[in-house]
């Protein structure tokens, strides 16, 4: 069940990738959201040690309110849960230590022309996934 689940889950993520990079970018190379956040990730790492890299833990997805509005028109579930998994299992590849518990918010923002989404990220050593302001 719980793989059955998964891969639901998967199917959501990229037929939500497909729909941002067909609607937004249509005639250059797409820079995926979720190699987006890899690359955030990467680039926030503090090696403590040999054995312990630590990275941020709370990551900020800002979408442009159109492409939160495709989403939601096409009911895609969870992006912000689909995309913590995503990035958990990445961690885990890499050998990651987050700084607190792992989270994904996403917020629909009005962003300039041409950019589909923003992404920052902070190491919180005690946040909760509703510590983000309410979507509204």
């Amino acid at each position: 069940m719980a793989w059955e689940t998964l891969t639901r889950w998967e199917r959501a993520l990229e037929r939500w990738q497909s729909a941002l990079v067909s609607r937004l970018r249509p005639t250059r190379e797409p820079v995926e959201l979720v190699d987006a956040l890899h690359e955030e990730c990467d680039s926030h790492a503090v090696v403590c040690s040999e054995s312990r890299v630590v990275v941020p833990n709370a990551y900020e997805v800002e979408l442009d309110t159109g492409v939160y509005a495709e989403l939601v028109h096409h009911d895609c579930g969870d992006v912000g849960t689909l995309l913590t998994d995503n990035l958990a299992r990445y961690g885990r590849r890499q050998g990651y230590e987050w700084a607190g518990p792992l989270t994904v918010h996403i917020t629909p923002t009005p962003l300039p022309s041409g950019t589909p989404y923003r992404v920052h990220s902070v190491p919180m050593p005690h946040v909760r996934a509703d510590a983000f302001p309410s979507e509204g």
